[in-house]
């Protein structure tokens, strides 16, 4: 990498190309299958597992998860893969308003419990659907500030009594933007390649929130903490 952009501020004006309507498709396909293994690292979903999500499971009962753009659907399918392992019972619910997102989730192989919905968060709360978990994976960055607000009302109306609301993003810094573009470009030539990982990656990082930025913006008794590496995590508890 020749140089960092100016991190200062997010680049709410910058697009990933995967959202484009006419992005290539086999190039948008190749990105959902290497989600799992960007997410396995970057992501950390198996702490959040450990730390929000598994002491909430039971053994008598299935707890349900709604999971809000989904995208491939790695995230769901490998909280299911743990919860079965505990033997704990979970059933998720992922959910996207990208057609292309649903239709390539459901062609692939599906973990039991594990329900793939083309939708909004807006159409379960319109029918009345409640949950004992609410999470999303890399969401926040995408959304200006009119649709965070209306996410995490969404996210307080969709939770049953005792429920956790949890949305993991990345935290815009120099040191992410930086890290991902090294650790990522020897692997662009052939197990990135093809794909918008690399390229959306960085542009994701540049849109994303700084922990203070998500500190001042939000409402009520949300709650924002830095995670590792260059994660950020925002949270609400309905009592």
């Amino acid at each position: 990498m020749t140089g960092l952009p100016d991190l200062r501020a997010r680049a709410t004006d910058a697009t990933e190309r995967m959202e484009a309507p006419d992005c290539d498709t086999e190039a948008l396909e190749r990105t959902y299958g290497r989600f799992r293994l960007v997410n396995a690292i970057v992501s950390g979903w198996r702490t959040i597992y450990r730390r929000r999500v598994r002491p909430r499971l039971r053994t008598d009962r299935v707890t349900t998860l709604l999971d809000i753009g989904t995208g491939g659907g790695d995230v769901p399918r490998a909280l299911l893969r743990w919860a079965r392992r505990d033997g704990l019972g979970l059933a998720v619910t992922a959910i996207d308003p990208d057609v292309r997102a649903i239709r390539w989730g459901l062609r692939q192989p599906a973990p039991a419990g594990l329900v793939l919905r083309r939708a909004h968060s807006s159409d379960l709360v319109r029918v009345g659907e409640r949950y004992d978990l609410v999470v999303s994976n890399h969401l926040l960055h995408h959304l200006d500030g009119e649709e965070l607000g209306a996410l995490l009302a969404d996210s307080e109306r969709l939770l049953r009594p005792g429920g956790l609301a949890l949305h993991a993003d990345i935290a815009r810094s120099r040191w992410g933007y930086a890290g991902f573009g090294i650790c990522t470009a020897p692997f662009q030539p052939n197990l990135l390649a093809g794909s918008y990982i690399r390229e959306d990656g960085l542009t994701s990082i540049r849109r994303s929130h700084t922990v203070a930025e998500l500190a001042a913006a939000l409402p009520g008794d949300w709650r924002v903490r830095a995670a590792v590496p260059s994660r950020l995590e925002v949270w609400w508890e309905r009592r």
